[in-house]
């Protein structure tokens, strides 16, 4: 288990957090309903920016850019994934142009998984950006962009060691990425390391920690073995006897999630970026849990609606 604090009082203000929460887009009108209230729900916290998820190929090209363009309608910040996976330079960069003419400034630029699957081997596209750091450039080159990246605490499964993966985040950077969000990771520890050695590789951009409260515990172990992330054996083990236990099952989540919350708080990270998977509750509980403080967004009353 982690270093865990009793002393809320450490690390930066509760004022000075700053949050960003991921969506991916809604496949049925039950769970559009369910997004739309999960992203008016979660913008009391004031986020920096709501990312949107964005299949590889352009797969969920269309509904990720209705999604944005919803939420941007509704004065969110809101940000698009974009992939270079399986398109030719020009096709990215048409997708980019589209998200751009409704708004969108920031883009979480990926490499995408490979078209065979996640275990297969990755090919660039013949014509296309090869990597993320590729990517990166190429939207810099069209605009002035914000970029955020992805980190990998616990290396990408496809990278050789972890050095090799600083190496890729540099890379990142020098081609104009603003920020690294990190996979989702629940050794606090270990993120400490990978930082110190990121900061030591003479990256300075934000490294945000990616967070993710277990609605799921087998949804979460599934999702692990895919990224290359590590469920610990204490954690499956305070999971495990409440999983059928839906009220007990949420309680046990977010006390874990608080804790470590709290526990990067104190260590210095001001700033976190959740993996909603399009429910409020244990985020927001989550952040209730720290005391994060946020603004009541309910119409006033006779208001027109």
């Amino acid at each position: 288990m982690t270093k865990a604090t009793d002393n809320a009082s450490r690390g930066p203000s509760r004022s000075d957090i700053r949050l960003s929460f991921e969506f991916f887009p809604p496949k049925t009108a039950d769970a559009e309903k369910q997004l739309w209230e999960t992203a008016t729900q979660l913008s009391a916290y004031e986020p920096a920016f709501l990312s949107v998820t964005y299949g590889a190929g352009g797969s969920t090209k269309v509904p990720t850019l209705a999604t944005v363009r919803h939420l941007l309608g509704m004065g969110l910040p809101a940000a698009s994934h974009l992939t270079c996976v399986g398109a030719t330079k020009e096709e990215v960069n048409a997708v980019v142009a589209e998200f751009q003419a409704i708004g969108v400034k920031h883009f979480v630029a990926l490499r995408g998984d490979p078209p065979g699957g996640v275990g297969t081997a990755y090919q660039p596209h013949p014509g296309g950006y090869a990597n993320a750091a590729e990517l990166v450039a190429g939207l810099r080159g069209l605009a002035d962009f914000e970029v955020s990246v992805s980190a990998y605490p616990e290396k990408h499964p496809q990278s050789a060691d972890v050095a090799a993966d600083i190496d890729m985040l540099k890379r990142k950077v020098d081609a104009g990425a603003t920020r690294a969000l990190t996979q989702f990771f629940f050794d606090n520890d270990q993120f400490e390391h990978y930082l110190e050695r990121v900061r030591r590789a003479g990256i300075t951009i934000p490294v945000v920690p990616g967070l993710l409260p277990v609605h799921n515990l087998a949804q979460v172990q599934k999702f692990a073995g895919m990224c290359g992330a590590t469920v610990p054996a204490w954690l499956a083990e305070r999971l495990s006897p409440v999983d059928d236990k839906p009220q007990e099952r949420t309680a046990v989540a977010v006390e874990l999630a608080v804790r470590q919350l709290e526990d990067l708080i104190s260590r210095g990270i001001d700033e976190f970026h959740f993996y909603t998977m399009n429910r409020a509750n244990l985020v927001s509980a989550v952040c209730d849990g720290v005391g994060l403080a946020k603004v009541d967004r309910r119409p006033a009353a006779g208001a027109a609606a």
